[in-house]
């Protein structure tokens, strides 16, 4: 590593999101820094609400969303090319700190070098190392100063490991709302409301029948997990649809290209299911369906926060998955957070040849008649909430805030 830089640097921080789950992070991240400091400005990659927060962006964010270790193949030299620039550029504006936002594949790579550069740098959103691929932990110590882990366990794996590390919580648990009102995101979403409560019955109370309930459809926020999922999770809805007519469907999408493309699926595919589309309001969407039918992902756990039963779909790209399981490379039991989260598998799920219609539909079905289970799932959920709810963006900042005090803006390594 390079000597320490002794020039003071401006009051800018880099920081870069690959997708739209990691925008959202970032978003939360920028408001609280800038709460402390309010002289802070930002720039680095950024989706639309960290733009909205004023992040300036340097390159499109969707030229770095890609997943999947064949799917990452296709376009490993566009995805070298942007890191490459972003090194250039990171280095020539000379930031206090650079913040990687989850995407660890690209970012410790982005961060390792940063970093040999006198760049002082943080990872927010811990790799799942003690699940899957478990020596990135190497990379990890030499790539950052700091990583933040929004779940109690990571830290006490990393710590071991020789990774400086610090607990914040998860945001999203602080963001969402401990008891989701079903009936104000259905207005707020144009949806008629369920019919009115019985008298003194609590609106958190309130669900609807299982032959007219609301399902919330998830296919994921990147253009190769809509090309794998969105045609089961459609012909999943339409095998449900099939045998309660009075389902109906919604559909957040998280850009418009991936709308265009949900849509021309749902006319082959599903073309007489109930089925409204969304611009965004993934959360909203969460908050007013009675089970949701989701993409493995960031969105079991927003699922779990909005305590929503869940069904999950999961299917990678045949030869990631063959080489996935063939080197044996995932470590834990459940691919849903939801269900890493509450230690078993209260959201069923599906994966590879199982994620299909025939599997999917009995088991969405089975959640809606099944009481008992409802308000043990919502229970479990509510557990879990409590747990992350640690006003994590404003720890994750003072976090950083401390790592570039003690730095003076300089990686020491």
């Amino acid at each position: 590593m390079q000597a320490c830089a002794s020039s003071p640097r401006p009051a800018l921080i880099g920081i870069v999101a690959n997708e739209p789950s990691g925008d959202q992070l970032g978003a939360l991240l920028i408001q609280a820094l800038r709460a402390l400091r309010p002289e802070l400005r930002f720039v680095g990659v950024a989706g639309p609400k960290m733009l909205a927060q004023g992040c300036e962006t340097l390159l499109p964010m969707e030229r770095l969303s890609v997943m999947g270790l064949v799917e990452v193949a296709k376009v490993l030299p566009e995805l070298l090319r942007a890191r490459r620039e972003l090194v250039a550029r990171l280095r020539q504006l000379q930031p206090l700190v650079v913040i990687g936002v989850d995407a660890p594949d690209f970012n410790l790579g982005l961060e390792r070098r940063l970093r040999a550069r006198a760049l002082p740098t943080v990872h927010l959103v811990s790799p799942t190392v003690w699940a899957w691929r478990p020596g990135r932990v190497k990379q990890i110590r030499r790539a950052v100063d700091l990583m933040l882990s929004i779940f109690p366990f990571e830290a006490e794996f990393l710590r071991a490991h020789r990774v400086p590390v610090e607990y914040i919580g998860h945001p999203l648990a602080d963001e969402i709302p401990f008891d989701p009102d079903r009936k104000a995101a259905r207005l707020a979403l144009g949806l008629q409301p369920e019919s009115p409560a019985a008298d003194g019955e609590p609106d958190a109370q309130r669900t609807a029948a299982p032959e007219t309930a609301l399902v919330a459809i998830l296919p994921g926020s990147r253009r190769s997990e809509l090309e794998l999922l969105g045609p089961p999770l459609l012909e999943t809805a339409a095998w449900c649809h099939a045998r309660r007519p009075g389902l109906r469907f919604i559909a957040p999408m998280v850009s418009e290209v991936l709308r265009e493309r949900f849509e021309a699926l749902r006319r082959a595919l599903a073309p007489g299911v109930p089925l409204r589309l969304l611009n965004g309001q993934s959360r909203e969407a969460m908050a007013a369906a009675d089970v949701v039918l989701t993409a493995s992902g960031t969105a079991t756990l927003e699922a779990l926060l909005s305590k929503r039963p869940m069904v999950v779909a999961y299917r990678l790209h045949p030869l990631t998955y063959w080489l996935v399981t063939r080197l044996r490379l995932i470590k834990v039991r459940y691919a849903a957070m939801a269900n890493l989260l509450v230690g078993r598998e209260l959201a069923p799920e599906f994966l590879q040849e199982r994620c299909r219609a025939e599997c999917m539909g009995p088991a969405l079905l089975a959640l809606l008649d099944d009481a008992e289970r409802l308000a043990e799932i919502e229970q479990a959920y509510r557990q879990v909430h409590l747990q992350l709810k640690r006003h994590a963006a404003h720890r994750a900042a003072e976090a950083i805030l401390a790592l570039i005090d003690r730095t003076g803006g300089t990686s020491c390594g």
